[in-house]
């Protein structure tokens, strides 16, 4: 099992994920399949690489996995302003500075809304789909460039500089999620840090990179500045539900099977409940939000 240290993070005390782990497809629960294979196709840019009853799957420009599945539930509820606990957003990551420039570019051709942050190590833009669910599309600084204060990374929630990424865009124009676009990371909503610590740190296995900022807790393997976030902007909020628009699942790719079956032990030694699957698990959080470990050669079952 490889680790390494980037001079900032900390381990957890006991199981701790290889560096090489990596996400998998979210998997979102939709009320209209249609509507938002229209969104996802047509504002994202995203490939439909396989539809069946009521389940779609969608990926970047030659890719054979998919790093979205959209499952319908037909009049399923959309998110309230205020969110449910369970999904804060999902993130693309684009592979290069203009990529993103050529998609929020695009975005004002269509008339899009969206938010925008420069976060430091990357660059990001905020979008919600039809059903309210958050998706945040993002680039990547060059890794030998982000800052750490002792132990912990550096990350902020800045204005983005458009001029400066619409001039990185250069003249291209956009033709969809380019080929080596991937699911960056998950953000949720929790109801308490220190739980979530408990379940995603101690049990699960991610580093802390960042643990100071306002109400959230950010986590990765590798170094990496987040695979995962937590934030508490919506305690108190019910759970999403059978019912809901939400997030059915997301995936952690470990690389072997012996790492999977570690990643399950670690979650049951702190009391978490494991349904099996192949080498690995799905495992619910305090909040009911689910997430499957399996080793990179196997598939979701």
């Amino acid at each position: 099992m490889t680790h390494s240290d980037p001079g900032y993070g900390i381990a957890p005390p006991g199981f701790r994920l290889p560096d090489e782990t990596r996400l998998g497809p979210v998997r979102l629960q939709v009320a209209d399949l249609a509507r938002s294979l229209a969104y996802y196709e047509q504002v994202l840019g995203l490939r439909l690489l396989e539809r069946g009853r009521g389940i779609a799957a969608l990926g970047g420009e030659g890719a054979t996995a998919p790093i979205i599945e959209l499952h319908e539930r037909p009049g399923a509820r959309p998110v309230p302003r205020r969110g449910r606990l369970g999904l804060y957003h999902f993130a693309i990551l684009l592979p290069e500075r203009a990529a993103l420039g050529r998609f929020l570019r695009h975005l004002g051709e269509l008339g899009e809304r969206a938010g925008m942050s420069d976060h430091l190590v990357s660059e990001a833009i905020y979008l919600s789909d039809p059903d309210g669910l958050g998706i945040e599309v993002y680039a990547d600084r060059p890794r030998e460039t982000w800052r750490h204060a002792g132990r912990q990374l550096a990350m902020a929630t800045d204005p983005l500089d458009v001029e400066s990424l619409l001039r990185a865009a250069g003249g291209e124009p956009w033709s969809g999620m380019p080929a080596g676009t991937v699911l960056g990371h998950v953000h949720l909503y929790v109801d308490d840090l220190d739980r979530a610590t408990a379940f995603y740190h101690a049990g699960l296995g991610l580093d802390k990179t960042v643990w100071s900022y306002p109400g959230a807790l950010f986590l990765s393997a590798g170094g990496y500045h987040h695979h995962l976030g937590t934030n508490t902007w919506a305690a108190g909020a019910e759970p999403a539900g059978a019912d809901d628009a939400r997030l059915l699942e997301w995936e952690l790719v470990v690389p072997r099977a012996a790492d999977a079956a570690s990643a399950v032990a670690s979650l049951a030694a702190g009391g978490a409940e494991v349904a099996p699957s192949g080498s690995g698990g799905v495992a619910r959080d305090p909040w009911g939000t689910a997430v499957r470990i399996r080793a990179a050669d196997e598939r979701a079952a």
